[in-house]
C-alpha cells in the first residue's frame, strides 16, 4: 500500500529525512504538494546556492539538477539516502513526487509528517525557487 505524504508547509530537509527512513524500511511514498514545501534560510542565499547547483559540470556529464519543483523535492529525498547502493536505489524507486494533487490521491487522507512543521522567519517555497531558477510552472 502506498503512503500519500503532504508536503505543504513542511520544511523540505526534515520531510526528506523521514520520508527517507520510510523508504529504506521498504515503504512506498507519493508525496503531494510538493511545490508548498518549505526551505528555511534568507530567500537570496538559497536563490543563489540553487543557481549555483545548476552550472556546475556540463550537459552531457552532469551533476544534473532540474528545476521543477517535483524533481527538487526527489533530489533533496535521495541525498538522504545511499542512493549508489543496490538497496537505496530500489527504495529511491519507491518514491513519487507530484506538483498538486493528481486525481488518483484525492480520495486519499494524507499524512502530514508533525516533526517537519516548523515555523521560520525566514523561508522559501520550492515554487518560488523552481520559478528563479528558471521553471516553468
Amino acid at each position: 500500500m502506498k503512503r500519500v505524504i503532504n508536503a505543504q508547509g513542511a520544511t523540505l530537509g526534515r520531510l526528506s529525512t523521514a520520508v527517507a527512513k520510510s523508504l529504506l524500511q521498504g515503504d512506498e511514498i507519493a508525496i503531494i504538494n510538493s511545490e508548498k514545501a518549505v526551505i528555511s534560510g534568507k530567500k537570496k542565499e538559497i536563490k543563489a546556492e540553487y543557481q549555483q547547483k545548476r552550472t556546475v559540470g556540463t550537459y552531457r556529464k552532469g551533476p544534473f539538477f532540474h528545476r521543477s519543483p517535483e524533481r527538487i523535492v526527489k533530489r533533496t529525498v535521495r541525498g538522504m539516502m545511499p542512493y549508489q547502493k543496490p538497496h537505496g536505489r530500489a527504495a529511491y524507486k519507491r518514491l513519487r513526487c507530484y506538483i498538486g494533487v493528481p486525481e488518483e490521491f484525492d480520495e486519499k487522507n494524507a499524512e502530514i509528517i508533525q516533526q517537519a512543521k516548523k515555523k521560520y522567519v525566514d523561508s522559501i517555497t520550492i515554487e518560488e525557487l523552481s520559478r528563479s531558477i528558471g521553471a516553468k510552472i
